[in-house]
């Protein structure tokens, strides 16, 4: 009797399974999905089914896009992250900007609709809305757009747009779960090098950064016996040394932290700053790809904005949008630093200072950050110039660098 119920249940499995390609993406459901309005009403337009196609294919991409996001987001925050899950964390962060290069150009097949063919269906949206796009809501919460930087929509806040239980309920978790961003600021707090006592990298920075000052700045101002000159050197140098100073002083970074200026905390600041200035070293290739690529999203969502805004000026000038925004101008305002996410990484090349004047790495960090060190190399003879440090903190070290991979 219990073989012939699992042969019924094999059976039923296989009716159940899709038989063909048609079966498989349910392509009759999906291709029955574009209803006309201005059909229903009584006079199809054309470029309308142009125009839910594109905003279909959209929420499409949008659906992927979080499926990596959110991969991206377990990866992080797995107590079993280590640095072979990295590649998947670096493909898919891959795949996500391949995505957004793609509705970056969508918009130009958008644009093939001219102003007065939009205008024939327009208003069969009636109060549809882009700003009313659940997804795209839920891409900029899981990445890491504050709430308190968001512009207000009709004076209102953005969730006041959903009322239905379930969109709530997932606008909700994608705020009070952690971000891409706070995770991101997690990891970077673990990079190896922050807690050595024998390469002490922020302290080196600071030297270092003291010395290419005096040695390209302040020393001519002191050589230079032009008057004009001299004086443009000096706001040079301090101009350059107030800049620093706002990452080399914590309390002035915290400052611009509670100003909502900056996203990270200092020490993740720290840390990805120290990955930036020995990307080469084998340790930091896919930390500093993984930053590489934090930005690239960022970036091309706001090339996705500002494309949007184009096409919404080019569409209906300065009309009130159908969701009842100010159309344009709330679309342009969206354009800033404010829904900029990673916005610290990108600002990371403000305090870049030249090869010659990095610290140079300790053996023992070498050995840390390199894969390829031999055993040639350790019996060679170089001896670390802080070796009685490297016992008494081999522990702490080898804590971080567990951190920072798991």
């Amino acid at each position: 009797m219990a073989t012939n119920g699992k042969l019924e249940a094999m059976e039923e499995d296989k009716a159940a399974a899709p038989k063909n390609y048609q079966e498989y993406l349910m392509l009759q459901r999906l291709l029955k999905c574009q209803v006309l309005q201005s059909a229903e009403a009584g006079k199809a337009v054309h470029d309308e089914h142009l125009f839910i196609i594109t905003h279909q294919a959209y929420e499409l991409w949008f659906k992927q896009m979080l499926f990596e996001i959110d991969s991206v987001r377990d990866t992080f925050a797995s107590p079993s992250m280590n640095e072979s899950r990295m590649l998947n964390v670096i493909n898919r962060l891959q795949r996500v900007s391949l995505i957004l290069k793609l509705l970056v150009d969508q918009f130009v097949i958008l644009e093939t609709m001219t102003p007065l063919d939009f205008l024939e269906f327009r208003q069969h949206l009636s109060t549809a809305s882009g700003f009313q796009s659940l997804q795209f809501r839920l891409i900029e919460n899981k990445l890491g757009v504050k709430q308190e930087n968001r512009v207000k929509y009709n004076q209102q806040h953005y969730m006041k747009v959903f009322s239905d239980e379930e969109s709530v309920k997932m606008l909700m978790e994608s705020v009070e779960q952690p971000s891409l961003l706070l995770l991101l600021e997690k990891w970077l707090e673990r990079t190896p090098g922050l807690q050595r006592h024998d390469f002490r990298f922020w302290q080196a920075f600071e030297i270092a950064v003291g010395r290419w000052l005096d040695e390209t700045i302040y020393q001519p101002y002191i050589e230079e016996t032009d008057p004009k000159i001299k004086e443009t050197l000096m706001a040079e140098y301090q101009k350059q040394k107030d800049s620093f100073d706002t990452i080399l002083d914590p309390i002035k970074y915290n400052t611009f932290i509670e100003r909502g200026e900056r996203r990270l905390s200092h020490k993740a600041f720290q840390g990805a700053l120290l990955i930036s200035l020995y990307r080469d070293e084998p340790r930091f290739h896919q930390p500093f790809q993984v930053l590489t690529l934090l930005m690239d999203i960022d970036s091309l969502m706001t090339k996705w904005r500002y494309n949007h805004v184009m096409m919404v000026q080019r569409m209906i000038g300065s009309k009130v949008g159908t969701g009842g925004s100010s159309g344009y101008h709330y679309l342009r305002s969206t354009i800033s630093d404010r829904y900029k996410v990673f916005l610290d990484l990108f600002n990371l090349s403000t305090y870049v200072i030249p090869r010659e004047y990095i610290p140079p790495l300790t053996m023992s960090m070498k050995r840390t950050l390199s894969t390829l060190f031999t055993e040639a190399e350790s019996e060679s003879g170089i001896e670390d110039q802080s070796s009685s440090l490297e016992s008494s903190d081999q522990s702490t070290e080898e804590a971080s660098n567990a951190m920072f991979t798991t």
